[in-house]
């Protein structure tokens, strides 16, 4: 199909340019998502499938490399490291008599390869989450908490009007405090399946990023009651009792304990496509463009009739998206400043892609005037409002105004979107200050919104049949529009443009 170029201005298009992005968009969408592809899971052939077909686009469409490393053109080589719970092993000690505790209540799990610690004493910490004055109360030492003494989730302040709220990580700040390890006892909602079915899953990490050897112990309620029993110590009722007293100091419970956590690890190697349309003023900075083209692989087992999770809206709207805007962009005026179109890796494992992409840039970071990530799109029609994930966040919100003013969009009131923030690619790179935001007509409807995340999202049911187009070839629309506007220097000088731009 012949590509269409959409006017050099935000007018509005022909019922005809409309009709053919659609029909690229469901091109590509159907390719990507379907059962060939296998779930387009990292290291494996579905990769290999994934990556050749988008860099086939992009080189007809008319982009050129953009990793900028004559070694590794087109795909920049991204390492990851799986790690399974393998041993899990814990012994308690009341003076010189050990003290059991049933078999299958306890829990140990590290970051690291292999963890251990041996007689370290048991302390009682109530509902302190360390802090200044912990590290020398803490030190050598086994924190002890109370799952049903967890504090209330905090806020998460992702913008001037706060939207989403998170649970206080009280483990990890009493480690960063100083605990060589921390004991939870399960006597809240949680059970002990219930923490060894989500921790016994595989956690993944970059390459070379610092895995620590922290170790977690979690404790069933009658197994933590029968410890204290037999060792002399109070019981969890009076424990929780002495807790609640304010200014309560850390316990000591005169037992000590040792364990030993062990994983298995697995490297897979993966890639970024990175593609770029050179402007044509370098050295002016740079636009970027991203996506993750990652998925799940088979996510379900026989006898399911549907194994493979197809990732259709997640995130293979994102991919056509970008794709399409890159065919609209190369077919127009050429632009002033380099734009750089990116399909990340690992975002279904962490945002690891997008993190490999900030820690290794192909240019300076600094040069980044504006980035936008395009996740899970397709959700909704032609016509809807216009949602910025990561409102209030960035110097980005007066330029988007006034391109969505320009092409008589409406901008969705508040920043309930803002709760998504931190579950995409432009949040690994606003850690390393790039203005990096997500635009789409997709975070507009909660209420569809909401139908996707709880019967559609990351299942088998994700697939092509299911993607709505309207709202695709809007925020292709958009994102050019956008494109185009952060990339002119006159329009958008650079950094501290906002209030040129109101």
């Amino acid at each position: 199909m012949a590509a269409c170029a959409l006017p050099a201005s935000a007018a509005a298009p022909t019922k005809r340019q409309l009709q053919q992005i659609e029909a690229q968009l469901r091109q590509h969408v159907t390719t990507l998502s379907s059962d060939e592809y296998g779930g387009r899971e990292p290291g494996t052939p579905g990769e290999t499938l994934t990556l050749r077909y988008l860099a086939r686009q992009w080189f007809d469409i008319g982009l050129e490399s953009g990793t900028n490393d004559p070694g590794n053109a087109w795909f920049a080589p991204v390492e990851l490291v799986e790690r399974v719970p393998q041993g899990s092993r814990a012994q308690f000690m009341h003076g010189k008599r050990r003290v059991m505790v049933p078999e299958g209540g306890s829990f140990v799990v590290t970051s690291g390869l292999r963890s251990l610690i041996e007689n370290a004493p048991l302390v009682y910490v109530g509902k302190s989450t360390g802090g200044d004055g912990a590290r020398t109360e803490l030190a050598g030492r086994v924190a002890v908490i109370l799952d049903s003494e967890a504090p209330p989730p905090e806020s998460a302040k992702l913008s001037p009007g706060g939207a989403a709220a998170r649970p206080v990580d009280r483990a990890g700040r009493l480690l960063e405090s100083g605990a060589a390890a921390v004991l939870t006892v399960l006597d809240g909602d949680r059970s002990l399946e219930d923490v060894m079915a989500r921790r016994r899953r595989a956690g993944y990490a970059l390459s070379g990023e610092k895995l620590g050897g922290d170790l977690e112990v979690f404790l069933s309620a009658d197994a933590a009651s029968q410890l204290l029993a037999a060792s002399g110590a109070p019981t969890l009722a009076s424990l929780r009792t002495a807790g609640a007293v304010p200014g309560f100091s850390a316990k000591p419970l005169g037992i000590t304990g040792s364990f030993e956590a062990t994983n298995r690890e697995t490297r897979i190697k993966t890639h970024n496509l990175i593609g770029k349309l050179e402007g044509r003023r370098p050295g002016s900075g740079a636009v970027v463009l991203m996506a993750h083209w990652d998925h799940f692989g088979k996510c379900a087992q026989p006898p399911a009739e549907k194994q493979i999770c197809p990732g259709a809206v997640d995130n293979a709207s994102g991919l056509s998206v970008i794709t399409e805007v890159a065919r609209q962009l190369s077919s127009g005026k050429p632009l002033e400043r380099d734009v750089y179109f990116v399909a990340t890796t690992g975002e279904e494992l962490g945002l690891l892609g997008a993190m490999a992409f900030a820690e290794n840039p192909p240019f300076p970071l600094g040069s980044i005037v504006a980035a936008f990530n395009v996740d899970s799109t397709g959700l909704v029609p032609a016509g809807l409002p216009v949602s910025v994930i990561g409102q209030g966040m960035t110097e980005l919100d007066a330029g988007i105004a006034k391109v969505l003013k320009a092409m008589k969009r409406k901008l969705a009131p508040g920043d309930s979107a803002n709760a998504f923030a931190r579950r995409q690619d432009s949040w690994a790179l606003m850690q390393h200050d790039v203005p990096a935001v997500m635009v789409s007509t997709s975070y507009s409807d909660p209420a569809r919104l909401q139908a996707f995340m709880d019967t559609i999202y990351h299942r088998p049911y994700d697939e092509a049949a299911r993607v709505i187009y309207g709202g695709m070839v809007d925020d292709v629309l958009i994102q050019t529009e956008l494109v185009r506007f952060f990339a002119d220097m006159k329009l958008w000088p650079g950094a501290g443009a906002a209030a040129g731009a109101k």
